[in-house]
């Protein structure tokens, strides 16, 4: 079972995306969407949750898209996965409003989810676009 969301993962392929690919002028939207095989209006509520929480920078106009908001060394995966927890799910079920759920189990994850928390801030934008140029080269 994977513990990070679609979504999650796909927001930290995109700013990688977009670290790699806006030296010369931002990355639209649509070229995110086509590189990673999906509808642009799949990625767009990631994109402006991005922008929102400063990690990625929206740039207006025919040649606009994305670049980062900050440098490399500064923004970490946890960072870009909760900027992107921040997008609603309309597939999403809600979790049950019981006592069990809101007294034992939710409690007893919390601590499960600080450590991995902790653990994804510790990976760096700058080590991950450093993996791709080297990947995809």
């Amino acid at each position: 079972m994977p513990l990070l969301s679609r979504k999650g993962i796909l927001a930290i392929a995109a700013v990688i995306d977009v670290a790699l690919n806006s030296h010369a002028r931002p990355v639209s939207a649509k070229a995110l969407a086509s590189r990673h095989g999906l509808p642009p209006r799949h990625l767009e509520p990631v994109l402006q949750a991005l922008v929102h929480e400063g990690i990625l920078r929206g740039v207006r106009g025919p040649r606009g898209g994305y670049e980062l908001g900050r440098k490399t060394e500064s923004i970490t995966a946890n960072e870009i996965l909760r900027a992107a927890g921040t997008v609603e799910d309309p597939v999403a079920p809600r979790l049950p409003g019981s006592r069990m759920v809101s007294d034992v189990v939710l409690p007893s994850l919390a601590q499960a989810e600080r450590a991995f928390s902790i653990a994804l801030s510790t990976i760096h934008l700058d080590e991950l676009v450093k993996q791709a140029a080297k990947s995809l080269s």
